[in-house]
């Protein structure tokens, strides 16, 4: 394969170090050259240290400011023009508007990435409409827009987004399968439900608070639910660190903060719970069901793409507390070889499908295709 510059664009360093570190690792593996450009955090050294180039540009996600999203496309398209990437590759709502206006502009080559649908086609106020409108001006000039299931695709066709033609479904971001293999990681004593990700009303963590109430009246079996991420401020549907205090000071859950080593906090609990409004195809519930760990998810496209109904965990209505805290009841009543035979159904179902050299083929193919 001819050698590219091919670069990555997203609204934290942290998401392409979590979720596209060794897809960047990979390409470069390749012989390829990879800039990643993302606002400049702490997860910024890993990037660098994988062998990335850097460039620094601030995204204010959560900012309907016109003038700030104005300095985000003028940020982006000097870099475009300065850069000269041969492929861009856009994730998240604003690198995909403005970084695709942007790389319009410059007349540089770019894939948008849509990693999940988020408030726009959650909420239908004005912002959403607009949003809309900004991502089919901004798509029109992407050679193609990936998405992580059927679901958001058909969304954004049906809204006139974009046509049919255009678009591609990929297997998610694919799971390092290698680097998450179970261990014999010690459990807590205490039948524990762990959600694990961004802290976000959109989430369903008000549902998840909810039926833990509600279990603690329908049974009398010991358990906990601990709550696993960062606080993301800049995202709409953030939840306060105020609220999440809250919270364990009445015992309804304990707050774990963050961390970078997600591996070992997974194995320790007994079933990882996401009972989230939308999704792309959750890099949560792969890692869980790569560890062998039983799930509990809403009934949405996405989090059924991993979480097959009583086979691998179950699936509940969403936004639906009671429904939330019987399928949590159920898990608990499971004995211990049924919870270990749901994790190894989980395993399995990964390898089949959702194994990271299955995604970057995605990403190979289309440097082929279009540089």
């Amino acid at each position: 394969m001819q050698k590219k510059h091919i670069a990555l664009v997203s609204n934290y360093s942290w998401t392409i170090y979590r979720f596209r570190l060794n897809l960047a690792k990979h390409l470069i593996k390749l012989g390829h050259d990879v800039t990643v450009i993302a606002p400049k955090e702490e997860h910024t050294k890993y990037i660098i240290e994988a062998g990335c180039k850097f460039v620094a540009c601030k995204v204010s996600s959560k900012s309907t400011n016109p003038i700030e999203d104005a300095r985000l496309y003028k940020r982006l398209l000097k870099i475009y023009q300065d850069v000269k990437p041969d492929l861009v590759f856009h994730y998240t709502i604003k690198p995909i508007i403005w970084g695709g206006l942007a790389a319009k502009k410059a007349n540089v080559k770019s894939i948008a990435v849509t990693t999940g649908l988020g408030y726009v086609f959650i909420k239908n106020n004005l912002i959403s409409k607009i949003a809309k409108r900004l991502y089919k001006k901004a798509l029109e000039g992407s050679l193609q827009v990936w998405f992580l299931n059927e679901h958001d695709r058909e969304r954004f066709v049906n809204a006139n987004i974009i046509q049919h033609s255009k678009s591609l479904v990929i297997p998610g971001e694919g799971i390092d399968l290698k680097g998450f293999e179970k261990s014999s990681q010690t459990k807590n004593e205490i039948f524990t439900f762990l959600y694990f990700g961004r802290m976000l009303w959109v989430k369903g963590l008000k549902e998840l608070i909810d039926a833990q109430n509600i279990l603690k009246k329908q049974t009398n079996i010991k358990f906990q639910v601990h709550l696993l991420g960062f606080l993301d401020w800049d995202n709409p549907s953030s939840i306060s660190k105020e609220q999440i205090l809250k919270w364990e000071e009445a015992n309804y859950a304990k707050y774990l903060g963050s961390t970078d080593d997600i591996k070992s906090e997974i194995e320790k609990v007994h079933c990882v719970v996401l009972p989230s409004y939308s999704e792309g195809v959750p890099m949560s519930l792969m890692e869980a069901a790569a560890l062998q760990i039983p799930i509990i998810a809403t009934n949405i496209e996405g989090c059924n793409d991993i979480v097959v109904d009583q086979h691998n965990g179950f699936l509940c209505q969403t936004k639906n507390a009671q429904d939330l805290a019987d399928k949590m009841e159920k898990m608990l009543l499971l004995n211990d070889q049924q919870r270990a035979k749901m994790g190894e159904n989980g395993r399995q179902l990964l390898e089949e499908k959702f194994d990271q050299n299955i995604v970057f083929k995605f990403y190979e193919k289309a440097i082929a295709t279009w540089v």
